[in-house]
């Protein structure tokens, strides 16, 4: 065991800490691998998020989530776990983790990190177990399932990284279940031996210090116990906002291989373990593309499982305009009843928004005025704040094995995922004194945080003043919402909290375009990133841009 093992104490509880705090806070998303290397071997680190630590503090968010640091043989970077309690070597050690969330804490951060509990790596010693026999202690802790008599798989399930979700393990001369690569079986939740030992890790980490998680894939964690098919969906009712349109998954209504009732009784043992812990939250990843409002409100409803969830909503390549935007608004308000979401427009597996919707700079800042004033939490991907656009990787320096696979009609997830220019003289852009792992984009150095931070009118001085006026405003932070106008190119909504109402109206083209107010007594706030630009006849908002009213009752 390893010293440090010995010397984590459960964190005592602070008196006046805010359990609520997770209730509209801006959390940003750390891909470790990409955002700073220590030791010039090319891969960012855990010693590198420690040192750029100050600059995600002057943004103003109220926490990170890190993206897996965990031993893993790193098929998935990361996302495939060989052990759930040491840090890869690759990251650095179990102190650095301990010091960076202590220098978290110094910095007023929380510290979410991302836990895999649907899967494993194929490398994990739970499943060279199982693999090894029908009969040991562990073979019933993944999905198995006999071949058909044709030695066929047993249903029809399909993998996210494409082809059949089962893979033929000649050991055990049966199939087994994996939703993502065929080195990353998944898990069988309904052994209550397993969810013991998931929660366990959990517990482990919270002891360490930890303030909450990030669930990757959550609706992913139970099956079908009776392995049903899945039914076919209509052309008409596909949608490629979990996988790409070049990949048959999207042709399933995938009732039976994830979304199942059992999940909701494990969740509540999960929150179990995280109210332990006062003040800690976990934010789900719900992957699905018909069902995830109702998931998301299943999941958060209540005290009693996660905290806030996030689907795929604003994930997917269609641009919000007004009329759609208000569509998901008014259906989740109608769904979510006391449960949360967390909203998010880009992420480490997708095309950067300004990219993915082909937004120009005034475009960039309105789009992150409009995900600040909606109801929820916030999550903001590295390089969001600089405005970064997707980078190119040519297929001979792809890493991602699912762009591999479906090249060129689908590149995969590289492009989101290249390293941060932090300054604009060098051509690794201060990332890394070696080769990175996957190329600086020369596109992105002069958009570096030092260029940046020499001009009061950049991307990220927006970001900074954006955050701040979101945290001066608790009705942008927990305040109802009501749509008060929606079309094509405009949208403009109403937040109130306690007496306060904030009216958000965004111009969504490149016209100018009249506004009408709510009936009340509106005054322009002027502590809002955008130029006034009230008149004596009325309100006439410029292409891309925003206007915020206040009402405050007597």
């Amino acid at each position: 065991m390893n010293l440090l093992d010995t010397m984590v104490e459960e964190r005592p509880v602070q008196a006046g800490t805010d359990v609520d705090w997770w209730r509209g806070a801006v959390i940003y998303q750390i891909y470790p691998r990409s955002f700073q290397d220590s030791n010039g071997d090319g891969v960012g680190d855990l010693a590198g998020i420690i040192h750029r630590l100050p600059h995600v503090a002057s943004l103003g968010v109220d926490a990170i989530w890190i993206s897996p640091f965990f031993r893993s043989p790193m098929l998935d970077f990361g996302y495939d776990v060989s052990d759930y309690r040491d840090v890869d070597p690759m990251f650095g050690t179990l102190g650095d983790f301990d010091a960076l969330v202590n220098r978290a804490h110094e910095l007023g951060l929380k510290v979410l990190i991302d836990l895999v509990l649907s899967h494993t790596s194929h490398q994990h010693p739970w499943f060279l177990e199982s693999r090894a026999g029908r009969d040991n202690a562990k073979a019933d802790w993944y999905v198995w399932a006999d071949a058909k008599p044709d030695g066929t798989p047993p249903n029809n399930w399909l993998s996210i990284f494409g082809g059949s979700a089962w893979e033929w393990d000649g050991e055990r001369m049966q199939y087994y279940l994996h939703n993502f690569l065929s080195e990353q079986p998944d898990l069988n939740l309904h052994n209550t031996d397993v969810q013991d030992a998931l929660l366990d890790v959990v517990r482990y980490w919270l002891e360490r210090g930890v303030d909450g998680f990030r669930l990757d894939t959550i609706n992913f964690y139970f099956h079908d116990p009776k392995l049903r098919a899945n039914p076919a969906l209509l052309p008409e009712d596909r949608n490629d906002d979990i996988a790409p349109s070049v990949n048959p998954y999207n042709w399933q209504d995938h009732k039976f291989d994830k979304n199942q009732p059992e999940n909701i009784a494990f969740l509540k043992r999960f929150r179990e373990v995280l109210d332990e812990f006062p003040g800690s939250t976990a934010v789900g990843e719900v992957g699905d593309a018909q069902y995830g409002a109702e998931i998301q409100a299943a999941y958060t409803a209540g005290d009693d499982k996660v905290h806030m969830c996030y689907d795929f909503s604003f994930l997917s390549g269609s641009k919000p305009n007004g009329d759609w935007v208000a569509k998901i608004i008014r259906k989740f308000e109608a769904t979510i009843g006391d449960g949360w979401a967390c909203w998010a427009f880009s992420n480490h597996d997708v095309v950067r928004h300004p990219s993915r919707w082909n937004l120009g700079e005034e475009a960039k800042r309105l789009y992150a005025a409009m995900l600040m004033s909606l109801r929820g939490s916030v999550c903001l991907y590295q390089g969001e704040e600089l405005g970064l656009t997707e980078a190119y990787v040519a297929f001979e320096e792809l890493q991602d094995p699912y762009g591999i696979r479906f090249w060129p009609k689908f590149k995969g997830r590289d492009g989101c995922r290249t390293p941060i220019p932090w300054v604009s003289d060098n051509q690794n852009g201060g990332f890394s004194d070696g080769k990175p792992w996957l190329p600086m984009a020369m596109e992105h150095l002069h958009r570096s945080v030092m260029q940046q931070e020499r001009d009061e009118d950049s991307t990220l001085a927006f970001y900074k003043a954006l955050i701040a006026f979101r945290k001066a405003h608790p009705a942008l932070i927990k305040g109802a919402l009501e749509v008060h106008e929606a079309r094509e190119d405009h949208l403009s909504l109403i937040r109130s909290h306690e007496g306060t109402r904030i009216f958000c109206a965004f111009n969504l083209s490149n016209t100018a375009q009249p506004v009408t107010l709510p009936e009340g007594d509106w005054r322009e706030d002027k502590g809002a990133p955008f130029a006034p630009i009230t008149t004596d006849r009325g309100i006439t908002l410029p292409p891309y841009h925003a206007y915020f009213g206040v009402e405050e009752s007597q």
